[in-house]
């Protein structure tokens, strides 16, 4: 690695790593990948040594609002793809565009240090099965995704069953003779609930706030294809989705599902068709928060219990970069503050891609973060005065691109924007550095 001072560290071959991995290629920006797994794919890699898929999962937006745009899915591809399908998509796509040759596979990242102020170097440690290595880079672009790292809550007492969190779950068999209880209703925890309900001697969902449920069929079309079309104020598209759910969805409340205490769009959709469907049929019982353990018994906060062989926590996941000190991250609260959820205010030699969610954002709205990015290290290197301008607009001070939207207050909701502000935001950003569109 005689040339690594002139080269970039690229951290991950998920979804993100790749599609920066494929554009630092195409612009001629020298790098070195490292990835944790013997393969591409990232959490979708079920056989990952840090994966947190589970054997059912399935994408939960409509693969052509997910793909990227220049590798559509093939044709034969479910509407709703299977794991198994995401990772043979993404390993074609690295086959597409020679990216295997610029990984270390099984290369585990220990360290990332800088050598001083930005433009000075960084050096990275990492492991693989020949020991341990180090390297001075130009700098660093941290794409190890979101979901790895479990955010498991603290209960009062002690449960004497079996206690685990959704990373830990893979397979329905896991359930079979066992009365379960899911904590938290999100994407994964009613997915998950809904294996249970088949496998298991019987399934509750312990609730601390209410959802949004958005049928993944409306109109016998995938959900997040309608709509796009007609751009509405957010009061009005409130209105107008809002009155599409009662239509397809109902009132959830008549299940025992808590109403949710925030507006539509506040938080992320639940899409999943099938809870609402077994809460009907009484197959689910919907439970409040937990107070306490004790033994198998689960204490509710409205008084009641019941006794359980499993309980699963679906709470989610938090931010997790530990090779790199926290300080170097410009961390407020929950997350990074990172000027467009990728920038560092003050280096221009550290980059996190991929921190950034919002509904229907797509990995195409994800590559076009990373082509920001690339464009803007180019203009850098070739003193572009338009890079200099994002340079300055970076350093100038920010708000996330939240659209006027006010988030939920919860970890997962941190780095949460405006799919339209954003993507407009980073788009303008392109064409000015030089790109040909959004």
């Amino acid at each position: 690695m005689s040339d690594a001072r002139e080269r970039l560290a690229l951290i991950g071959a998920g979804p993100m790593g790749l599609a920066a991995a494929k554009l630092l290629s195409e612009h001629g920006i020298g790098f070195q990948g490292f990835e944790l797994n013997g393969d591409v794919g990232g959490l979708w890699d079920i056989d990952g040594p840090r994966s947190t898929m589970y054997e059912t999962a399935h994408l939960i937006s409509s693969k052509r609002m997910t793909e990227f745009a220049d590798f559509p899915m093939r044709d034969e591809v479910a509407e709703y793809p299977s794991h198994r399908e995401m990772k043979r998509y993404f390993r074609e796509f690295a086959e597409r565009f020679d990216l295997y040759r610029h990984y270390r596979f099984g290369a585990e990242v220990l360290s990332c240090e800088p050598l001083g102020a930005s433009g000075e170097g960084w050096r990275v440690t990492w492991r693989d099965k020949d020991g341990e290595h180090e390297a001075v880079f130009s700098g660093v672009l941290i794409a190890n995704g979101t979901l790895s790292t479990p955010n498991m809550p603290r209960f009062e007492g002690e449960f004497t069953g079996e206690l685990i969190h959704s990373a830990a779950y893979r397979e329905p068999e896991q359930f079979k003779g066992k009365r379960v209880l899911v904590i938290g209703a999100g994407n994964s925890g009613c997915d998950i609930a809904v294996d249970a309900i088949h496998h298991g001697v019987s399934c509750d969902v312990s609730m601390r706030r209410g959802y949004y449920f958005v049928p993944k069929y409306v109109f016998g079309k995938p959900a997040d294809t309608l709509g796009g079309a007609i751009k509405l104020p957010m009061a009005l598209k409130r209105i107008v989705d809002g009155t599409i759910l009662k239509w397809f969805v109902g009132d959830p409340q008549k299940y025992g599902f808590p109403k949710p205490d925030y507006k539509l769009y506040e938080s992320h959709p639940v899409v999943n068709s099938l809870i609402l469907y077994h809460a009907g049929h009484g197959d689910v019982r919907i439970r409040p928060d937990i107070e306490r353990f004790e033994g198998r018994t689960v204490h509710f906060k409205d008084g009641t219990r019941a006794e359980y062989d499993m309980v699963l926590a679906a709470t989610g996941y938090k931010l997790d970069y530990p090779f790199i000190d926290d300080s170097l991250l410009n961390w407020t609260g929950d997350a990074p503050h990172l000027y467009l959820n990728c920038m560092h205010p003050e280096r221009d030699d550290l980059f996190v891609l991929g921190m950034v969610e919002a509904s229907g954002l797509g990995w195409q709205g994800r590559h076009e973060q990373a082509e920001m990015v690339v464009r803007y290290i180019e203009g850098l290197r070739a003193g572009s005065s338009e890079a200099e301008a994002l340079q300055k607009a970076k350093a100038g001070g920010f708000e996330r691109a939240t659209g006027g939207m006010e988030y939920i207050d919860l970890p997962r909701m941190a780095y949460y924007v405006d799919k339209a502000t954003y993507r407009k935001a980073v788009g303008r950003w392109i064409r000015r550095l030089g790109g040909a569109k959004a």
